[in-house]
């Protein structure tokens, strides 16, 4: 990200960009900083975007062998085609030998690096992995977000707007712009002002719900469970969530005993930094065998659902209620 915001300051761009990765905020973000860098004054005349996985490469070799009208370059954005996870070696050679008169601009969930595709870029041009930021960086954009609005957040308000709200930064962003619009007004965005208007995710429910079971909080783990059934979660998925993480919690504490620190666990289960730590601290309250009990339990009351002996709602009920017990 650093050497595109080079690029986009002195104006030496690429023939070819690939953003890829789970961080849909910062593909959008630099996609349209790329895009407006090197077409200023709205320039729509050599612009052109393609989406889907329906994006035909000849039609993009057409349009990019055309020269561009009174500009410099022709830009060419592709999204989501999945062109880098399939063999398209006709355009990969294409972007090897192009003009300097067209650029493209591919953005892209997923990507194999072994692939054509992604070489071809890799040489003729730039590509970014825009993945999920870590605490450290989540904190600094959301005290950046709030100060352009004038506003101030203590750093313990932040961090709960992380818990409460999770880490994609598009779904922040969302839960900013209430904050803005709640708060008007006023100078400071509390604790308080997060917890009336920020929507708590699913998973931070389930984590909580979790925890109210550790610590045999029996009445607190249900009225969890009555409130994402109010938010119209099934039964059957709110039961694979908890599974989920109980699953988690085994494989977490288990990479701990191996002796894994925070950032190991994160990268070996495939979490984020943030939610690893909060892991680490919740696998303590369970011993290796009840994790795997529990585990075993909730695929029982999944069975007892599927073979008709147990409605959806009451199996994981009597799920909650067995392992919250004091």
């Amino acid at each position: 990200m650093k050497n595109i915001n080079e690029q986009i300051k002195t104006g030496q761009f690429k023939k070819a960009y690939l953003l890829y990765g789970e961080e849909t905020y910062l593909k959008r973000q630099y996609r349209d900083k790329l895009t407006k860098a090197m077409l200023p004054d709205g320039d729509t005349v050599n612009y052109a975007y393609y989406e889907g996985k329906g994006t035909e490469p000849e039609k993009l070799i057409d349009l990019a062998e055309t020269m561009p009208f009174f500009a410099e370059r022709r830009l060419i954005v592709v999204e989501n085609s999945g062109f880098f996870k399939n063999s398209m070696p006709k355009l990969a050679d294409y972007i090897k030998v192009m003009p300097d008169t067209a650029c493209f601009l591919f953005v892209e969930n997923e990507v194999d690096k072994r692939g054509k595709m992604y070489k071809a870029v890799k040489d003729a041009g730039y590509i970014s992995e825009m993945g999920r930021q870590d605490e450290k960086t989540l904190l600094y954009w959301i005290a950046g977000q709030i100060k352009r609005e004038e506003k101030q957040i203590k750093e313990s308000a932040a961090r709960f707007l992380i818990e409460r709200a999770g880490t994609d930064m598009e779904l922040l962003e969302n839960e900013l712009e209430k904050l803005f619009s709640y708060t008007l007004g006023k100078k400071e965005i509390t604790a308080e002002d997060i917890a009336a208007v920020c929507t708590a995710q699913i998973t931070n429910k389930i984590f909580d719900m979790v925890e109210a079971v550790a610590a045999k909080q029996q009445k607190k783990a249900l009225d969890y469970y009555y409130d994402l059934l109010a938010l119209k979660e099934p039964p059957m998925r709110i039961l694979y969530l908890l599974s989920r993480q109980f699953r988690l919690l085994l494989e977490v504490k288990e990479l701990m005993k191996q002796g894994y620190d925070k950032a190991q666990v994160a990268k070996t289960a495939k979490l984020h930094p943030f939610a690893a730590g909060k892991y680490m601290k919740q696998c303590r309250d369970f011993s290796r065998a009840q994790l795997k009990e529990i585990m075993e339990a909730a695929a029982e009351y999944e069975e007892l659902v599927k073979t008709g002996r147990l409605n959806d709602r009451m199996s994981v009920e009597l799920f909650i209620v067995k392992y919250s017990l004091a």
